[in-house]
């Protein structure tokens, strides 16, 4: 019972970083998962599992507060699915010694992304043009291949992206991700349950995932407006490279002094990220500020309503 709760509240926080940055409820929950010894496929087939109904849920709570643009959400969900299903279909296909490094090095990789992402200024062009369904195919693709295969990355491939392109307004971002979400995750399931069968999903820690989760998810649809996402970025990402960076310091038979100094300069990069992230949140709030002073509009707002753009004038 006491790692039904624990896992409940990990279920809770994993749902509020996602619905705040539009990324990283599968990164984190797999990465605890995994580190609690579960077997890689059973891991991330538990996790999206129970994602069908968080996202189902955090898709909701974004449609209520405006913030799906359902033109996106109808061009990335299926090739999503598409990617998805095949991730889900290869990582069932692998032998839990040969899946846990390649987990662990897809996680590492996507937290590494994080800590680089949000510790550099994102600039957005709102007059850029709609998106294409060229370019939102195959993010939609590549995005659910990471994702199934990864135990998370839907959010960290996809949001990204779309933010980087400048087309739409962060929120909308943010609550397209996630509500297309729900359709990734089910395909991912459907994946799972034709490779490794019902016995593949570990279901109390489905229900514990789900339940704090969905207690998670409208808190989480109204914190995009407010939370400085920055921050929660660089951080999140920081704890999901040391964490699997563990996995693969023993998949590569580190031993001595190495593995030390990797967790050193390891710390030290999330630290830097830390920084960098901070001090480009202050430049972003003084630039805000000074735009207001001034009666004109600043090129993007990272504080407020729209917290993932951290555009410098």
């Amino acid at each position: 019972m006491r790692k039904l709760v624990v896992l409940a509240l990990v279920g809770l926080a994993a749902q509020l970083v996602d619905g705040s940055l539009g990324m990283a409820y599968g990164l984190t929950s797999s990465t605890l998962l995994l580190l609690a010894g579960v077997a890689p496929a059973a891991a991330s087939a538990s996790v999206h599992l129970a994602e069908i109904g968080t996202t189902l849920a955090a898709g909701a709570a974004h449609w209520r507060f405006g913030n799906v643009d359902w033109r996106v959400v109808s061009r990335i969900a299926l090739p999503g699915a598409v990617g998805a299903f095949a991730g889900a279909t290869l990582l069932s296909s692998l032998s839990t010694t040969s899946a846990a490094p390649w987990m662990a090095g897809i996680l590492f990789t996507l937290g590494a992304y994080l800590l680089v992402r949000f510790s550099r200024p994102l600039r957005t062009n709102p007059q850029a043009g709609r998106l294409r369904g060229r370019f939102l195919g195959p993010l939609g693709l590549v995005a659910g291949f990471v994702d199934a295969t990864g135990g998370g990355g839907w959010g960290p491939v996809a949001t990204p992206a779309l933010l980087v392109s400048g087309r739409m307004e962060p929120r909308k971002v943010i609550g397209s991700v996630d509500t297309s979400e729900f359709v990734v995750a089910s395909a991912a399931s459907v994946g799972f349950l034709l490779g490794l069968g019902s016995e593949g999903f570990v279901l109390p820690i489905v229900a514990a995932l789900l339940a704090g989760g969905l207690i998670a998810a409208p808190v989480a649809a109204w914190l995009v407006r407010i939370v400085p996402a920055q921050l929660l970025g660089a951080a999140v990402g920081g704890v999901i490279v040391l964490t699997n960076a563990r996995s693969l310091v023993r998949a590569v038979g580190l031993d001595g002094p190495a593995p030390v100094v990797v967790y050193v300069l390891l710390g030290l990069g999330w630290l830097t990220a830390l920084v960098l992230a901070v001090r480009v949140l202050r430049r972003t709030r003084s630039a805000a500020r000074s735009a207001r002073a001034t009666g004109s509009e600043p090129a993007a707002a990272a504080t407020g309503s729209e917290p993932l753009v951290v555009a410098e004038r």
